[in-house]
């Protein structure tokens, strides 16, 4: 077994203390056809985006990611305060007026949500240090490695229910092989049986010529062909899905293939039971596509 197949989409968010504050990196990751990323960095912090976007591209090759970093107070810093001086001249004026008739008697936060009124807390420095900055991709590194993890793990998933659909294919392939509509003798005998119902019973018919007529029909219809590229592309995809790593693409294309194999089965077709193969297939087809977008 290779690589584990990875999904492109995963949600991981990891927390830490850094220096007394609480940091928190959030990445999200859903499908796309390349590596790309959004990235919000507080103010002062801009600094890390080069390290973080090499850090993703080594680990990763598809899928569009939303990064943030959020910051908050230091463990232990003091909680918002109040400033009495400003709210005192607040409450001076909310008196005046009230007493004059031309308010009502004011509410606690209302008052409270005046400005001035709290002091917030300084936040997370504005320039921070190298030291300070390395913390920082570290715990990055760490947030990433949970992405990755929640991504392999829906990659196995996926991998599950693709096998599931080879297997499927590959039931059908064997039914088509096995249809006794594309025996050259059954074909025979519903041509006769047609060409009788047109022409009528009593008339004779030329077996030289309806045999010839048979076998042109059966070298017209014949799916072998078609039976045998849709085996080995099946056998493809089960050796792309063991060896894992970034299989998305290559897995695409043989969709494709499978799509136009199932598609000329069902041309060619010269019996309804055949032609009811080649539909349930081109379903099974569509659900193995379908996953094959969520690989990476």
């Amino acid at each position: 077994m290779g690589k584990p197949v990875a999904s492109m989409t995963g949600f991981a968010r990891f927390e830490t203390d850094i220096q007394g504050r609480l940091v928190a990196w959030e990445l999200r990751s859903v499908n796309g056809k390349g590596l790309d990323a959004k990235i919000r960095l507080n103010s002062g912090y801009e600094a890390l985006e080069p390290d973080i976007r090499r850090m993703m591209s080594g680990h990763l090759v598809r899928g569009n990611l939303q990064i943030s970093l959020q910051l908050q107070k230091s463990i232990g810093e003091s909680t918002p305060a109040v400033n009495m001086a400003v709210l005192m001249d607040y409450a001076a004026v909310c008196d005046s007026l009230v007493a004059n008739g031309h308010a009502a008697l004011p509410t606690a936060d209302g008052l409270l949500a005046l400005r001035g009124v709290i002091d917030q807390p300084v936040d997370m420095v504005v320039q921070p240090d190298k030291p300070l900055l390395d913390e920082m991709l570290l715990a990055f590194a760490s947030g990433l490695d949970r992405l990755i993890s929640a991504r392999q793990a829906e990659g196995r998933e996926i991998a599950q229910v693709l096998m599931r659909r080879l297997d499927e294919m590959e039931s059908l392939v064997v039914a088509a092989e096995a249809d006794d509509a594309r025996r050259p003798a059954v074909i025979q005998a519903r041509l006769k049986a047609q060409v009788e119902a047109l022409l009528g019973t009593g008339i004779g018919l030329d077996e030289g010529r309806l045999a010839q007529e048979a076998a042109l029909l059966a070298t017209r219809a014949d799916v072998q062909e078609e039976l045998d590229r849709l085996r080995a592309h099946i056998a493809a995809a089960r050796t792309m899905l063991a060896e894992g790593g970034a299989v998305g693409r290559r897995l695409d294309f043989l969709s494709q293939e499978f799509n136009r194999e199932s598609n000329t089965l069902c041309a060619k077709s010269n019996a309804t039971s055949l032609t009811a193969i080649g539909l349930q297939l081109k379903v099974v087809v569509d659900q193995f596509r379908e996953q094959v977008q969520n690989i990476e």
